[in-house]
């Protein structure tokens, strides 16, 4: 689907059909929901319900047993560089090279994307300050907080201003001064960036996301605006157990 006033897709994110099988156990079992282009979307799930799975089948992280995943319009299996390109990824609990400093580890992100100097520089700059880094900006990775690693792979994830964001508990591990900080962070990207967003903080979806889709057990159970799953916590809480007990028995 294009979008025909900036011959831009309209549609970021799509899954089709995505499972995911080993052996007998299905982690993933014929997902498909697609994300607009300006969207920040929640994506939901109780613990071991597959969430981190699709989110590496939609990057191309992990291959599907059956389905596709696009990001702008790319198979992430056989279009993997043009999807890369669109794509800022942070999985939850991302690998960092803890012997490297914020600065060099960017840094080589950036020559590993192939970015130009000038443009590597100024994004550089860009998620340094976004990111809260100034302060450590030389200091090796394997001696920062469980918080500041966080930030790093988020600067990772911004590095080379993706299209598409997707973003494994973006906030784990972080304050609530920084949680603060980086919700802000991801309402202003929303603006002009596709979000698709995994959390177990409710408050958070209602702060950030106009649209929840939720998992259990590997299938797809809710897709709607984020008011119709409660419009404040208590009540989402409840509908969140609703929506997933039922789905359980």
């Amino acid at each position: 689907m294009v979008d025909d006033s900036s011959g831009q897709p309209s549609v970021m994110i799509q899954a089709d059909g995505l499972s995911k099988f080993y052996g007998e156990f299905a982690a993933v079992q014929n997902v498909s929901f697609t994300v607009p282009r300006g969207q920040v979307c929640a994506f939901l799930g109780p613990n071991g319900a597959g969430k981190s799975t699709t989110m590496k089948l939609l990057t191309g992280f992990l291959a599907p047993s059956e389905g596709t995943a696009l990001i702008g319009g790319f198979d992430t299996q056989s279009d993997r560089l043009p999807a890369a390109e669109m794509l800022g990824y942070l999985p939850e609990n991302g690998p960092l090279y803890t012997e490297m400093t914020p600065a060099t580890f960017l840094r080589y992100v950036g020559n590993t994307r192939m970015m130009p100097k000038n443009l590597l520089n100024q994004r550089m700059e860009y998620v340094r300050d976004q990111c809260a880094l100034k302060d450590v900006w030389g200091k090796a990775i394997g001696k920062l907080s469980r918080g500041y690693r966080q930030r790093v792979g988020m600067a990772q994830a911004l590095l080379h201003d993706p299209a598409v964001l997707i973003l494994d508990e973006p906030t784990s591990g972080l304050d609530p001064n920084q949680v603060h900080g980086l919700r802000e962070l991801i309402i202003s990207l929303g603006k002009t960036k596709t979000v698709l967003l995994s959390t177990h903080i409710l408050q958070e979806v209602h702060a950030v996301c106009s649209r929840v889709v939720l998992v259990n057990e590997g299938r797809l159970v809710f897709d709607g605006p984020t008011n119709d799953l409660g419009t404040e916590g208590t009540a989402m809480e409840e509908k969140f157990r609703e929506l997933t007990l039922a789905a359980s028995s």
